[in-house]
């Protein structure tokens, strides 16, 4: 597909994760002991071996970058719809979606506070103020899943560090995908997540069935380490997305299914496609489990530590902003609220498993270059 193609709009919803996912492990060495480390982690949040280190909520500032070809005044998208956009993230992770009361009462237990929130930073890499909203002209008329859009010099939009700020890039993306977004662990020039122009927030050029903002949702939820709820095994009910309390299912669900939608002998109450990583349309997206959950906080606490830490250090500089939000109770089984003390101590827990991490994805690394090399693992 060239950036000359005509434009049509997708007629379901096509993820491209999994396309720089399996790039990135045939590519990179690095990228997949990363993961390997990542996953491990994960399991161990799981199966309960950890314990969630700070239960407070997380803010991660986000920079919108639109990158719009002027031929196209469309793409130019409002501050209002990206405003929008922000809501519905902001009730989306903290479970205060207004269609929550759809879920199926068989599944009611499982909806999950995430305790994550979004807003448009405020100020840029260089400490002057920002409005979080970066915009690009460019004379192409449509990207794809190859990153092109998050660098000037493929006619996009330079990304702003990633371990400071999460990364959306809006624009016109070709051959039916509404989004992508790059799993923690790849490279920080292409992490971030890139989202239609037509598929994101909930006015302006947003466009049925995709303007409910759960585009954004859905690629920000593979940015926090989730996978689609069916795996991608290609309806061999052999895989899962590595969440225990998610049916296994065949494959994605489309347009807005009827409860139960029964597969992968998952009966009786079949598939969860109304989990906002599966493939439905937007107003059939209504919940992240308990157990996606607390994969996602593994994410924080682990990959992207440097969110958690950096909101922490904000939090005892100056006083916290109001949550637009109100704050859920906290779940049966929660960690106990820390003391300030404690908290901080944590605090240099999670920057010592950061460095830990680090030094088990090198460690690996090693491994395998010693493997290749037939060298001894940790000699030059």
């Amino acid at each position: 597909m060239t950036e000359t193609d005509a434009f049509q709009p997708p007629s379901r919803d096509l993820c491209g994760t999994m396309l720089v996912h399996r790039r990135l492990l045939n590519q990179s060495m690095t990228y997949r002991a990363q993961r390997s480390a990542i996953e491990n982690r994960a399991l161990q949040y799981e199966r309960g071996r950890r314990l969630e280190a700070i239960t407070d909520i997380v803010t991660i500032p986000v920079v919108v970058h639109v990158v719009h070809d002027p031929r196209a005044p469309e793409q130019n998208i409002s501050d209002e719809q990206i405003r929008s956009q922000l809501t519905v993230l902001n009730q989306d992770y903290r479970a205060a979606n207004p269609d929550a009361g759809k879920v199926p009462e068989v599944w009611r237990p499982l909806v999950a506070d995430a305790r994550i929130e979004f807003r448009l930073a405020d100020r840029a890499p260089d400490g002057t103020p920002t409005d979080g909203i970066v915009r690009a002209e460019t004379d192409r008329r449509g990207f794809t899943w190859d990153d092109g859009v998050k660098s000037k010099r493929t006619g996009g939009a330079d990304p702003w560090p990633a371990d400071q700020y999460l990364n959306l890039w809006v624009c016109r993306l070709t051959g039916g995908l509404l989004g992508y977004a790059q799993f923690p662990g790849g490279p920080p020039q292409t992490d971030g997540v890139v989202i239609l122009h037509s598929a994101f927030g909930t006015s302006g050029t947003a466009a049925a069935p995709y303007n409910g903002g759960r585009t954004a949702t859905h690629e920000i939820g593979h940015w926090l380490d989730l996978y689609h709820i069916w795996g991608d095994d290609d309806g061999a009910c052999s895989s899962d997305d590595k969440v225990a309390d998610t049916p296994n299912q065949a494959g994605e669900n489309t347009g807005v299914p009827k409860f139960p939608h029964i597969s992968c002998d998952n009966g009786p109450n079949g598939d969860m496609f109304m989990n906002y990583m599966d493939y439905t349309d937007d107003d059939a997206m209504f919940l992240f489990t308990q157990g996606q959950s607390t994969r996602m906080r593994a994410c924080l606490e682990g990959a992207r530590a440097s969110f958690m830490v950096a909101g922490e250090r904000r939090a005892a500089g100056a006083a916290a902003p109001a949550a637009a939000v109100p704050s859920a109770a906290p779940s049966a089984g929660a960690v106990p609220e820390m003391a300030p003390a404690a908290q901080n101590g944590e605090l240099e827990r999670l920057l010592h498993d950061s460095e830990r991490l680090t030094r088990e994805v090198l460690k690996e690394i090693h491994t395998v270059l010693g493997l290749v090399t037939g060298r001894p693992a940790g000699r030059s």
